[in-house]
């Protein structure tokens, strides 16, 4: 979107009458502190500009305080429990779980959530940026009146970053303890002894995975025929295995017909695939469904913004991430698809909106290369199309599907996993999906892979080292590649 002269002029006019008015001026105003957020603040403030960031709880959001970082660190203590059961039970190493001391585990998480957060803020300290702690309802287009610290007025342009929050189950309510959301679910009180986890995404087979390992006997419903239904069938397949194999119960393809709490947890019926009615009982009951974006009390229509039938506020030019007023961007969750409201994706995002206020050259978000991950027991990660989007967008598709127990460290492992790479025939790498153990550290190749249109041939000439899992990347490439080593295409 081009803005023409008489536009550029207008809005200069705006935004002088309202800085007239009294209030504070600055070049940029974030509203919203995740991870969208404050990447806008601290980059725009890198490149010189003045930055207002409102936020009306804490700085970085969701991901920082009750999703990624928390879950990621009790999902590495899931890890060590696990171990210990491998150890045992596979290499001869007499060792024993006497408890889970949840005390102590909750201040480690603490800990590391602290520490991220004390280092947030000394980054938009350092930076220049200026912190509020409240809620801001636009007011304009180029400003905003954050509650007990008045009017905001941004020369440059207003960010929205106000993230968002889990959805519920209709006619439900989350109680903290017994009825949980993704956003409750590590700060509920203790170990249950069982959950009835709904929703197969990544954010429920995650939290399906942890209290598998923490103990807990867990049942995953899921409405989709498969689990994690927006990356490969095979992927989907072999993850559902690794699931079942560690005792999980999933019901994919499944409904929540009702639900109530009792005394002793939750219970509920679940019509299954099958058609069946089945009962389930439940110390805690886990809705992971999906979020919606978070936009009460921001006053869009003050602004001139409407959102879309979900909630989001679309970009008028994706290029920018620019809505429909000029001078307002958003980043995060508030955008619809492609994006991806993933926070690594709003890095990006962040990135970009900061350089286009300043009057950078920029390119716009990729959004078809920013890697999916599921950080469960096995992990699965993946870029690009999977092979069904590639057959449907009318690609001559070639695959390759590689065990990772067909290289050494696979079998050292012992845990499964496999390499899948989508091509063209004799053309750019199109997708790769990985599933198993540490895969979330193997992707980030893959990304460079298809986000440069390599082709196999390019990728095997590049040597990779000898015993890794990674390995089997390679492995998968060179077959690909007409160079196959130990497995034949």
């Amino acid at each position: 979107m081009t803005r023409t002269s008489t536009e550029q002029t207008e809005q200069a006019e705006q935004t002088e009458e309202a800085a007239n008015a009294g209030g504070t001026t600055t070049d940029v105003l974030v509203i919203g502190g995740g991870t969208g957020g404050y990447s806008t603040a601290l980059r725009a403030a890198a490149l010189g500009l003045r930055v207002v960031l409102a936020e009306r709880d804490a700085v970085g959001g969701t991901c920082l305080h009750r999703g990624c970082i928390p879950s990621k660190a009790m999902l590495h203590a899931a890890e060590l429990v696990d171990g210990i059961a491998e150890a045992r039970e596979r290499w001869g190493v007499k060792a024993t779980l006497d408890a889970v001391d949840w005390p102590s585990l909750v201040a480690t998480r603490d800990d590391i959530v602290a520490r991220n957060h004390r280092g947030v803020e000394g980054q938009l300290t350092r930076a220049g940026v200026t912190v509020v702690r409240g809620s801001a309802e636009l007011t304009g287009p180029r400003s905003a009146r954050i509650s007990g610290y008045g009017e905001v007025v941004a020369r440059r342009g207003v960010v929205l970053a106000t993230g968002s929050r889990p959805r519920m189950l209709p006619g439900g309510a989350a109680d903290g303890r017994r009825v949980v959301t993704s956003d409750d679910a590590l700060y509920a009180p203790g170990l249950p002894g069982s959950v009835l986890v709904v929703g197969g995404g990544a954010i429920g087979v995650e939290y399906a995975s942890l209290h598998r390992s923490l103990g807990a006997d867990v049942t995953l419903v899921e409405a989709a025929d498969r689990l994690v239904p927006l990356e490969d069938a095979e992927v989907s397949r072999h993850l559902l295995r690794g699931l079942k194999k560690r005792g999980i119960r999933v019901e994919a393809g499944a409904r929540l017909l009702e639900w109530e709490v009792v005394d002793e947890g939750v219970r509920a019926v679940v019509r299954t695939a099958r058609g069946e009615s089945v009962a389930v009982a439940a110390e805690r009951l886990l809705v992971a469904v999906g979020r919606e974006p978070v936009t009460d009390g921001l006053g869009l229509a003050a602004a001139g913004l409407v959102t879309d039938g979900r909630g989001h506020v679309v970009p008028a030019d994706w290029s920018r991430l620019e809505t429909a007023v000029p001078g307002i961007h958003v980043v995060g969750d508030l955008l619809p698809p492609p994006s991806l409201g993933l926070a690594h994706a709003s890095f990006a995002e962040g990135l970009l909106v900061a350089e286009t206020l300043a009057g950078l050259r920029t390119s716009p978000v990729d959004y078809a290369t920013v890697p999916r991950v599921t950080y469960s027991s096995p992990q699965t990660a993946a870029v690009g199309l999977t092979e069904a989007q590639a057959r449907d967008a009318g690609h001559d598709v070639v695959v390759n599907t590689l065990p990772l127990t067909a290289v050494a460290k696979g079998m050292v492992h012992g845990r499964g996993g496999l390499v899948k790479v989508v091509a063209e025939r004799a053309g750019r790498v199109l997708g790769v999906h990985l599933v198993g153990p540490h895969v979330s550290e193997m992707i980030a190749e893959s990304q460079l892979v298809v986000g440069w249109d390599a082709e196999p041939a390019d990728v095997a000439h590049h040597i990779h080292p000898h015993p890794t899992l990674v390995e089997a990347v390679g492995e998968a490439f060179l077959t690909l590649a007409g160079r196959g080593l130990h497995q034949q295409h």
